[in-house]
């Protein structure tokens, strides 16, 4: 081992210097400029050196005072009526290019001084885009490592899901391949996890309690299963949710069978545990917008009562921060300002960054990248779909499958890509009320030092999964 973690050092023209499993950084402004080295290490390779290097930046970044940490406490601040709604936290999925993309979110963040953001992937997303939460993480950590930014740092477990379709066939293999995920993913340093288990939620019950009940005892399980895996002195934050993304709206009557039954069941199974803090409701979006046969994005017509009224029985009757708004990031930039208006606390943002990439690569890029998508997604299309439909609905898909290549891009369509996402992301920001906003985050949020346990990441990679039912 010691060569392999020689080899690395060497990367970082000697930046770091390791004794055993202990990382100091030596030289934290030659370390800026080289991290990205050990990013495409733990991108690009496999084995030891992978493992070394995602574990390597991690302890690195620790070093430096960039702590993954829970939002948890911010979250139960606004829940007590403490921290009021001035701004909305956004949450950023990222599917390609993540280092990349990360220190264009940190870049924007330093220059507000912000420190109200969340990066998040979803169980979905690490099947098609082929990142392992260690995977993600470590390109989170190196682009704060990059960018000069410390602090805390909120890496998020979005929609860890149930497949209706595989719980349906094999319950107990389903709920496994969850709990194994999820533990994956603590390990890896996602100090918050969006439970969904809404999937379940049966409609065809007659009363809402009984539609939401699998519903309910399933987020409890799991909450029960994350609170036993919590390293000490992290509350993990753990969101809930009551009606699939895409789905009718939801009601108060939803909201409070789902929340009175939580709370019941999560004090008989884990007595004195802690519960949610904060709830996914649908308001009439969906995950990537609804395409036209042009191509286009049809418009929506977001339920922005529904997010404030049910935000405000959240807080009001159950002490949660409020609200989160799903399936975001393809609304017309108008919307925007409303999250903040109508009191979401977290909205969700992902589609729109792919679609960026998208439209600045090289066209002989995806065109290959398509022609993957004929043969590989080919039982996705529909006869009446055309050619725009099919790919827009499926480019992500082809994410994984062409990771080298997108490293491999020439450095002016990276330019000009990064450049285009630090835009909106500046956009965004501003529109979410977030200048300033470090002071509040830091008052609430006290993060605590958690090594890395190099076992974590030098063992076997978990295979893939099939995700093509599950929301992103």
């Amino acid at each position: 081992m010691a060569g392999i973690v020689n080899d690395l050092l060497k990367l970082t023209e000697n930046s770091v210097r390791v004794e055993g499993e202990k990382v100091t950084v030596t030289d934290a402004a030659r370390l800026r400029k080289t991290i990205y080295r050990w990013v495409e290490v733990s991108v690009l390779e496999s084995g030891p050196h992978q493992g070394w290097a995602r574990f390597l930046t991690r302890a690195a970044a620790l070093d430096l005072g960039i702590l993954p940490a829970s939002i948890h406490e911010l979250y139960m601040a606004r829940g007590r009526g403490e921290v009021l709604f001035t701004f909305t936290v956004p949450a950023i999925n990222l599917r390609v290019l993540s280092f990349d993309a990360a220190r264009a979110v940190f870049r924007q963040a330093k220059k507000i001084n912000t420190a109200a953001f969340i990066f998040e992937i979803a169980r979905s997303e690490i099947g098609y885009s082929a990142q392992r939460p260690p995977e993600y993480a470590t390109n989170v950590l190196a682009a704060a490592i990059a960018e000069g930014y410390q602090g805390p740092v909120f890496i998020q477990g979005d929609h860890f899901q149930v497949s209706a379709k595989r719980y349906a066939a094999d319950a107990g293999a389903e709920l496994g391949a969850l709990k194994d995920l999820t533990r994956e993913a603590i390990a890896a340093g996602f100090f918050n996890i969006d439970v969904d288990t809404s999937t379940l939620v049966d409609i065809s019950k007659p009363t809402v309690a009984e539609q939401q009940e699998l519903n309910v005892e399933l987020s409890v399980m799991f909450s029960a299963f994350i609170r036993a895996l919590e390293p000490k002195g992290v509350t993990i934050s753990i969101g809930g949710e009551i009606g699939e993304v895409g789905g009718k709206n939801s009601t108060e009557e939803e909201l409070r069978a789902y929340l009175d039954g939580y709370l019941t069941a999560l004090a008989s199974r884990a007595p004195g545990a802690l519960g949610l803090s904060k709830i996914s409701i649908q308001t009439g979006t969906s995950h990537g917008g609804v395409v036209l046969p042009d191509g286009t994005i049809a418009k929506v017509s977001v339920d922005f009562d529904t997010l404030r009224d049910l935000s405000r029985v959240a807080r009001s009757a159950y002490g949660l921060a409020g609200t989160v708004q799903h399936g975001a990031s393809t609304l017309p930039e108008d919307a925007f300002g409303k999250f903040m208006e109508y009191e979401a606390t977290e909205v969700h943002l992902a589609t729109n960054f792919m679609n960026m990439f998208y439209d600045r690569i090289p066209d002989s890029l995806r065109k290959e990248m398509y022609a993957w998508l004929d043969v590989n997604a080919a039982s996705e299309r529909k006869p009446d779909m055309t050619d725009e439909q099919f790919y827009y609905k499926t480019r992500k898909n082809a994410l994984g499958a062409f990771k080298p290549q997108m490293y491999a891009l020439p450095a002016s369509v990276k330019e000009e890509m990064v450049s285009a996402w630090e835009n909106q992301f500046a956009r965004l920001f501003k529109v979410f009320g977030l200048a300033g906003t470090r002071q509040v985050v830091e008052k609430y949020v006290r993060p605590v030092t958690i090594r890395p346990d190099l076992k974590d990441y030098l063992g076997e990679a978990a295979g893939d999964e099939k995700v093509d039912d599950l929301a992103d």
